[in-house]
């Protein structure tokens, strides 16, 4: 049900607010370029900086704007439990298909608390949950047995895996088995992820590069197809200066940069996050300029 480029999608913003025609633009230009799901509300989403109401209404115009056409993955994680069943509550009575649940930061809680925390919320809410496990930005990371624990219970599916350990794919993979879907979380290694067992990306590249990361990820999940592995090879080499340039420094930032330039958003970012220098800038647009989209 999940695979394939899924997007972690930007939250325009004008003047500080939320810039909804664009955010809806930006949604059918993923619908029509092969995008196979959209993250809204996530870390790329600027989800911290969102208020309450902000957060619940880009899952709202997502669901509406994708009905029927691609799956709604929302985000729907917080340090706090409580908030995130509210907002998994939320996101299910708006209609999202699935919740991306972060590992809760700040907090540093024990592997059993990590379970509790996924427990509570899997017992609130009848659609399917993704783990969300980003030891980079969470501090702690959720072990292989508190992951196997979890997919024993109803609505656990699967893992965005951000650990940047490839490793984690074949662990996870002969611990839960081929059903436990697993995503990757980092655009520059989704190839390797994918050989090893993966079924997709959640995609920060496929804010600026829906169609390409589409056609990768179709190709790199065609395992047996020598000829769509080749091409595969061929569009992660196009897309790697820019996987990189996007990460120089703190992620939405560049994405939203390399968005402006396309016309998909402005540049706007919400503090404590702040537009990318110019040094920054000049590879963000040579990477573009290499993958053929400027």
């Amino acid at each position: 049900m999940f695979k394939g480029s899924i997007v972690a999608l930007i939250t325009p913003f004008k003047n500080n607010m939320m810039d909804e025609d664009k955010y809806v633009s930006l949604i059918h230009h993923h619908i029509t370029n092969g995008t196979k799901g959209v993250v809204p509300a996530g870390t790329t989403g600027e989800s911290p900086t969102l208020s309450n109401d902000e957060h619940k209404r880009v899952i709202e115009i997502a669901v509406k704007e994708c009905k029927g056409k691609i799956p709604v993955i929302a985000g729907t994680g917080s340090n706090s439990t409580d908030e995130a069943v509210n907002l998994s509550r939320y996101a299910e009575k708006a209609g999202a298909d699935a919740i991306l649940v972060v590992t809760p930061y700040y907090n540093k809680p024990t592997q059993e608390g990590l379970y509790q925390h996924y427990k509570l919320i899997n017992d609130n809410v009848g659609i399917p949950i993704i783990i969300y496990n980003i030891p980079p930005r969470s501090v702690i990371d959720m072990s292989v047995d508190t992951m196997a624990r979890l997919f024993e219970l109803k609505n656990i599916v699967g893992v965005k895996d951000a650990t940047a350990d490839l490793d984690r794919v074949n662990k996870q993979m002969k611990k839960m088995g081929p059903e436990f879907i697993q995503l990757s979380g980092e655009d520059a290694t989704a190839l390797d992820f994918n050989m090893r067992g993966g079924t997709g990306c959640i995609s920060v590249t496929a804010n600026v590069a829906a169609k390409l990361c589409s056609d990768f990820q179709e190709a790199s999940l065609a395992k047996n197809n020598n000829n769509l592995l080749s091409k595969a090879k061929e569009i992660n080499k196009k897309l790697m200066p820019l996987h990189k340039a996007l990460f120089i420094e703190s992620n939405p930032s560049p994405v939203k940069y390399a968005a402006s330039l396309l016309n998909l958003s402005s540049e706007d970012v919400r503090l404590p996050l702040v537009k990318i220098t110019e040094n920054t800038k000049k590879e963000v647009q040579k990477a573009l300029k290499f993958a053929n989209l400027l």
